[in-house]
C-alpha cells in the first residue's frame, strides 16, 4: 500500500506488479497499481471535485515509486530512509498524470531519468 502525492484523485495505492520482474520496487521503479481509495472531495460542490479527479477507485494504473520506508545507500555513503511509501501516478507513456506533487521526492529519481517529477517536486531528499 502507498500513499499518492499527486492531484491525479488518488489517496491510497496498492502495488499489484513491479514492472521489470523485480522482487521489490525502489525509489524510481515503475510500478502498476490499483486505486484503493479516493481523496475526498474538498471545494465548493461535488460536480466540481469530482471532474478534478482524474482516476477513480479500482482504477488500474501505472505509476513510479518516490518515496520508501526501506533504506536507501546513495553513492557518496549516506543512507536516506522516508517515513512512508508514496507513488506519482503515470499515464503509459510516462507523462504524470496529476499537475502538482506535494511532498518530497527522492533524489535517486534524477538518475532514472524521470526529471518531470522532480521539476514538479517542491523539495528533494
Amino acid at each position: 500500500m502507498l500513499n499518492c502525492i499527486d492531484n491525479s484523485g488518488a489517496a491510497i495505492v496498492e502495488c499489484a506488479m513491479v514492472v521489470g520482474q523485480k522482487r521489490h520496487a525502489r525509489v524510481g521503479d515503475r510500478i502498476v497499481c490499483v486505486v484503493q481509495q479516493q481523496r475526498s472531495a474538498t471545494g465548493e460542490g461535488m460536480a466540481s471535485a469530482s471532474a478534478a479527479n482524474k482516476v477513480k477507485r479500482g482504477d488500474i494504473r501505472h505509476a513510479v515509486i518516490v518515496r520508501t520506508k526501506y533504506k536507501v545507500q546513495r553513492p557518496d555513503g549516506s543512507v536516506v530512509r522516508f517515513d512512508d511509501n508514496a507513488c506519482v501516478l503515470i499515464n503509459k507513456s510516462g507523462e504524470p498524470i496529476g499537475s502538482r506533487i506535494n511532498g518530497v521526492v527522492g533524489q535517486e529519481l534524477r538518475r532514472k531519468k524521470w526529471s518531470k517529477i522532480l521539476s514538479m517536486a517542491p523539495m528533494n531528499a
